[in-house]
């Protein structure tokens, strides 16, 4: 009888932070930094469809790296806890610090338990107050652990060249446009040159205190970012990554539906899954009953043998009674 295999406590959690921190480390990097009116989030995102980060509630926003299936399920569980939550109870009930401890405590279950990998992610939880001084910033790893920053921070790809750059440039209570720079300065930033990133190619998300709607997360769109961007130098594009081969870049514009996606609805023969307005599955038309052909007339029978064929119908003689067709008639 062979003995079974034994790994020691400490050596399973250290191969399973390597194989965690491996896998994010493919990724991208994603920036958080703290600017006069809000927090700004900015990532190198080529793709067009797939987002890095998101809004959660009215001053909450989440960013993430590497596993887009893994951080995507832990988006919509953020966004269902904090939606049940702010009805059951108030809506200044859904803080960040409450979502930073609900992911805290999924993250470190998922990496603690022997049944299935360690999510290959990364996290920030941010929320906006009234005042700099309110803004809180969390970053989640993979293991659980959470950390309480201030200023700036960095996860995923280059981490430590990109934070090293930022220690070095940042300054408190900036406007947007130089923080932006610098935060697309630092993602361009490397040990052996400076690349500038094209606009097209940048995710960049805000919580921004000052405007009037309750909901405080705005994305930046490319014409806005190549106005603040502008005259940077010669732009250029970073190669290939296998996040990019996982993600796509974008939704294809071929003319026909995509059968493996349901969401590729471009010439329009593929139904939606669902209403956009009411969210409801669509309510299928009522069957119709196939066309019926109008009665046809048999053939008239063949005459018996001896006996002349029918000839045509000639109309009948005016005045003239029309002849017996049945026995009886008159």
């Amino acid at each position: 009888m062979s003995m079974p295999f034994y790994v020691s406590p400490e050596q399973l959690m250290k191969d399973r932070a390597d194989f965690a921190r491996k896998g994010i480390a493919r990724g991208r990097s994603v920036i958080a930094v703290q600017y006069a009116d809000g927090v700004l989030f900015a990532s190198e995102n080529p793709s067009q469809a797939l987002h890095k980060v998101s809004e959660i509630y009215d001053r909450i926003a989440f960013a993430a790296v590497g596993r887009y299936n893994e951080f995507e399920n832990l988006r919509i569980a953020g966004v269902r806890l904090a939606d049940m939550r702010g009805y059951a109870y108030d809506r200044r009930d859904v803080t960040g610090r409450g979502l930073a401890n609900a992911y805290a405590q999924t993250l470190g279950t998922i990496f603690s338990s022997g049944g299935e990998k360690p999510y290959e992610v990364e996290i920030f939880v941010a929320e906006v107050g009234d005042a700099p001084e309110d803004d809180q910033l969390y970053r989640l790893t993979y293991d659980g652990q959470v950390a309480d920053e201030h200023g700036y921070a960095v996860m995923g790809g280059a981490a430590d060249t990109v934070a090293a750059h930022l220690a070095e440039h940042y300054v408190g209570g900036g406007s947007l446009e130089e923080t932006l720079r610098l935060a697309v300065a630092a993602l361009g930033h490397s040990e052996s040159e400076d690349r500038v990133i094209p606009a097209g190619d940048l995710e960049v998300a805000i919580l921004d205190r000052t405007r009037t709607q309750p909901r405080k997360f705005l994305r930046l769109r490319e014409s806005r970012l190549a106005e603040i961007l502008g005259g940077r130098g010669v732009e250029q594009a970073d190669e290939a990554a296998p996040e990019d081969a996982l993600a796509g870049s974008g939704p294809r514009q071929s003319g026909q539906d995509d059968p493996a996606d349901p969401t590729d609805q471009v010439s329009g023969a593929t139904p939606p899954l669902e209403d956009p307005v009411t969210g409801e599955p669509p309510v299928a038309p009522p069957p119709t009953a196939p066309p019926v052909a109008p009665p046809v007339a048999p053939p008239p029978p063949a005459p018996e043998p001896g006996q002349p064929a029918p000839g045509p119908t000639q109309p009948p003689t005016p005045g003239t009674p029309p002849p017996p067709t049945e026995p009886g008639q008159v």
